[in-house]
């Protein structure tokens, strides 16, 4: 269970079960409203079965064909939604002194996995070094960013240059 491929299908469930954290157990829609604009126009299931199609997508297209650009996608993926993410949870919460839903699945399974993931990436060859990871922090950082200021669409475009990534990078061989 220490490989990449193996640890890569954690993402979607501990995703779902932040989510049932974040709008099942708590109203994360109304904490953030209190702090934050509304320009998210989909419904909180919406985003989690678009994310959760997406990462899906992308861990079948790893498990066929193993190779550094399907690496690279998902660990970008799982950066802005989960890393970063759970960063954002834990850094509200303390700066608005308020709790944020979603801290708890934050720090107690999207750190601890994806440093697994990321320990992974980097034992089987997927990253090169540590620098790579600060890159794809700040690739995530920005795009969680974007998304937080201007919405949905930040979503598509992200898609859209995921497969230009990966078409790119798997032509080349880089």
């Amino acid at each position: 269970m220490k490989e990449f491929k193996n640890l890569i299908i954690l993402g979607p469930l501990i995703y779902a079960i932040h989510h049932f954290e974040e709008h099942i157990i708590f109203n994360f829609r109304e904490w953030r409203l209190k702090y934050f604009l509304d320009n998210n126009s989909l419904s909180t299931e919406e985003v989690l079965l678009r994310l959760l199609a997406l990462l899906l997508v992308w861990v079948f297209i790893h498990s066929i064909t193993k190779n550094k650009a399907s690496a690279h996608v998902i660990l970008f993926f799982l950066m802005t939604t989960q890393v970063v993410n759970a960063f954002f949870h834990v850094f509200f919460s303390f700066y608005f002194l308020d709790f944020s839903p979603g801290a708890v699945t934050g720090i107690l399974l999207y750190l601890p996995v994806n440093y697994f993931i990321l320990k992974a990436a980097l034992n089987e060859g997927y990253l090169n070094s540590k620098k790579e990871i600060g890159y794809i922090f700040i690739l995530g950082a920005g795009t969680f960013a974007l998304f937080e200021m201007i919405g949905p669409i930040v979503m598509l475009i992200t898609t859209i240059l995921s497969v230009v990534y990966y078409i790119v990078i798997s032509k080349y061989n880089l």
